[in-house]
């Protein structure tokens, strides 16, 4: 499963669910739900990392690209890191930018 498998808003917060690839592939999307959301207002995003097993580096690109957006107006926190994606955004010095959390609700509390 690929792209983004589910959206929903919790108070001010959309929460996006990414599926198990985050690649060029599914890049378009991504950035087309995030330019949908901020034109919509709705700065303040959750990604649901918990799902994603394979990334590259046009994925890793895509969430700087996503937290640079949001961040002009609003937040963006990840949720749900695996440890390897979670050790490559160290080695890229993203991790220290991009809030990230384990648990949803404490994720929430962030914004």
């Amino acid at each position: 499963m690929a792209g983004i498998v589910d959206k929903r808003k919790v108070g001010p917060v959309t929460i996006l669910e990414l599926g198990t690839r985050l690649t060029g592939a599914e890049v378009p999307e991504l950035h087309k739900t995030i330019r949908d959301l901020l034109e919509h207002g709705n700065h303040e995003v959750l990604l649901d990392c918990s799902s994603v097993t394979f990334i590259d580096s046009l994925g890793i690109g895509a969430l700087v690209r996503s937290w640079v957006s949001v961040e002009k107006k609003g937040k963006l926190r990840l949720l749900g890191l695996s440890p390897r994606l979670c050790e490559l955004l160290q080695i890229t010095g993203l991790l220290k930018v991009m809030g990230s959390f384990d648990d949803v609700g404490e994720a929430l509390r962030s914004f």
